[in-house]
C-alpha cells in the first residue's frame, strides 16, 4: 500500500542514480510528466512489471515525459537487475534508510506513480495492474497528443493483477 492516491500531491524528492549524478522530481515535471516505478530486486512481481514500464517508456518516454525506477537496493544489484530485466530508463537508487519510499509511505513494491506537472498523482498503483498501465498509457498517450499504443499482445497471457 501507499499513503499517496490519485489526486495527492506527490512529495518531492532527490536521489543519485546509477550514473552518479543526482536528480530530482522538481526537475524532472519541468520537462512534463513523470512515471515513478519503486522496486526492489527480489521481488517477483517488481521482475513481472518492469518490462511492461519498459515497454510504456519506450513507446511514451523522451519528448516531455520522464521515467524513472527507484530502486531499494544497492547501486551494483539494481545494474544487473536493469541488465536482466531490460531496463533502458534511468534508475536512482533509495538509500538504505529509504527515504523516498517513506515519504511515500510504501509498504509493498512494486508501486508506479503517473505524476502530472503541477506534482498531482494521476495514477498510485501497488502491485502489478493491468488496468493502471493501460490509464498510465492512456495518460501519456493524451498529453503526447498521440494514439495509445497496445501494451499487451494477444499472444501473451497477462494477468489482471499480481499484488506487491
Amino acid at each position: 500500500m501507499t499513503t499517496i492516491l490519485a489526486s495527492a500531491t506527490a512529495p518531492a524528492f532527490a536521489l543519485r542514480a546509477l550514473d552518479g549524478k543526482e536528480y530530482s522530481l522538481e526537475t524532472f515535471l519541468k520537462r512534463g510528466p513523470v512515471v515513478a516505478a519503486f522496486f526492489k530486486i527480489s521481488c517477483p512481481v517488481c521482475q513481472f512489471t518492469f518490462p511492461f514500464l519498459e515497454r510504456l517508456f519506450r513507446r511514451y518516454g523522451g519528448d516531455g515525459v520522464t521515467f524513472v525506477g527507484i530502486s531499494q537496493d544497492d547501486a551494483r544489484a539494481t545494474k544487473e537487475f536493469c541488465k536482466e530485466y531490460g531496463v533502458t530508463f534511468p534508475v536512482l537508487i533509495d538509500e538504505s534508510s529509504y527515504p523516498v519510499s517513506n515519504a511515500y509511505g510504501l509498504t509493498n513494491v512494486p508501486t508506479v506513480f503517473l505524476i502530472d506537472t503541477d506534482g498531482t498523482v494521476k495514477v498510485s498503483s501497488v502491485g502489478f495492474d493491468k488496468k493502471d498501465l493501460e490509464t498510465i498509457a492512456k495518460g501519456l498517450a493524451e498529453h503526447k497528443k498521440m494514439a495509445p499504443a497496445v501494451l499487451f499482445r494477444p499472444d501473451e497471457f497477462v494477468p489482471d493483477n499480481k499484488p506487491g
